[in-house]
């Protein structure tokens, strides 16, 4: 079997996040989900998603087996997976109302052609296990616990951690900690009572550092002297952290480096959080939080009481920048100035409280292309192609006037 991963019509309510990703490249968990899905599957997968992204992410459709689709949205497992694998051509696998997977044979077909396939051409066998779904921005971070625990318990067993240096503090049991090879751990406490921490290789964990569990860094990825870490949250790679965090889950190359806090918060890739750069994650009135989304292009509540920023790539704030409950920041946004600025920020914007102009895109790239060369990546011409096609169909949100404040 040929497996590809496919976006359905979940993916708008997973933006600001999937505007430069397909869902399968969303970290949640230790790893991305197309990385769980090869895991399991046993082999690499492709990814069909919308047009524009095919600049980089492409479906390789094969014709010398069946090409099976899968639903990138739904976390696998071995249960899942077994019957998958005993689909045959023509048939598909779904849990109540939600598509899993089809088994479409030596066909290739379109993105947008998917669910029309999948409801008129596919005989439908219902999923004997509970599906896990990703389905909302705020399940990134709200199911990230499950996530920590389920890849934790696929960590190569063969290989095994590091020993805790004498010079830090374990509470709970040592089981639950994996540190992998060229890691650095030294001065802080870590409690794994709550739940497993995991280190990867090259990640460093300053001295003074609070860890409690369930909590992932990933490869070359730092904690700062003296942060402090409440799970489930995530670190993904290349990332310098430090202050307060709480659940959230970072996806990778972004630095929010000093003192601030950060709470039920999910951050793109190449943000920067400005010092002091605080979210809050409750109303005063402990009411549900209510966050813009772009489906029904309005505030949703998310029936969540803890709900705090998501932020997506690119993006940027200034020092002692303060964000509302449940705000949502596009992509290429810069924040700056006092006072909190709108619940709703469109991607490509620039300014604060006091209102936001448009973000040029040529002033744009020049801070990617500065910040991306202190990592030895280029913005490719790919990206700039997928970047002014998010410029040109996110304009109706620029160019709409008032704030977007109104929860």
């Amino acid at each position: 079997m040929n497996f590809i991963l496919a976006d359905t019509e979940t993916r708008n309510n997973l933006l600001p996040f999937t505007f430069t990703r397909p869902v399968a490249d969303i970290r949640i968990g230790i790893t991305t989900i197309r990385e769980k899905w090869e895991h399991y599957l046993g082999k690499k997968v492709s990814i069909l998603t919308e047009d524009y992204l095919t600049e980089k992410f492409i479906a390789k459709f094969a014709s010398k087996e069946d090409n099976v689709i899968i639903n990138a949205s739904v976390f696998p497992s071995q249960n899942v997976v077994e019957q998958i694998f005993l689909l045959k051509k023509g048939s598909g696998l779904q849990g109540g109302k939600t598509f899993v997977a089809c088994n479409i044979g030596k066909e290739n077909l379109n993105h947008s052609a998917l669910q029309s396939y999948f409801d008129t051409k596919i005989k439908k066998i219902e999923c004997n296990s509970k599906l896990e779904v990703i389905s909302n921005a705020y399940d990134i971070f709200s199911k990230n616990d499950l996530c920590i625990q389920s890849d934790f318990a696929l960590l190569p067993k063969k290989i095994k951690s590091q020993k805790l240096s004498s010079s830090n503090k374990l509470i709970g049991n040592e089981n639950q900690l994996y540190i992998e090879k060229g890691a650095v751990v030294e001065g802080s406490i870590l409690n794994t009572s709550t739940g497993p921490i995991y280190i990867a290789k090259d990640a460093e964990v300053m001295e003074g550092s609070m860890i409690r569990g369930p909590f992932a860094l990933c490869e070359h990825s730092t904690l700062k002297m003296g942060t402090k870490i409440y799970g489930a949250t995530t670190i993904g790679p290349h990332c310098k952290v430090g202050g307060e965090i709480n659940n959230s889950v970072i996806f990778g190359y972004s630095n929010k480096a000093h003192d601030g806090f950060l709470g039920n918060a999910v951050i793109g890739e190449w943000c920067n959080l400005g010092a002091d750069t605080n979210n809050s994650n409750l109303k005063n009135n402990y009411s549900n939080v209510k966050i813009w989304n772009y489906t029904r292009d309005k505030f949703i509540d998310t029936g969540l009481q803890f709900c705090g920023l998501f932020m997506g790539d690119h993006s940027k704030c200034g020092i002692n920048t303060m964000f509302n409950t449940g705000t949502v920041v596009g992509v290429f946004a810069n924040v700056f100035g006092g006072g909190f600025p709108s619940k709703f920020i469109p991607s490509f914007s620039w300014g604060g409280a006091d209102g936001f102009t448009e973000y040029k895109i040529t002033k744009a790239f020049e801070v990617a292309n500065a910040v991306m060369k202190r990592r030895s990546i280029e913005l490719s011409e790919s990206d700039q192609k997928i970047l002014k096609q998010i410029f040109e169909f996110t304009q109706k949100y620029r160019n709409r006037k008032g704030s977007f404040d109104n929860d």
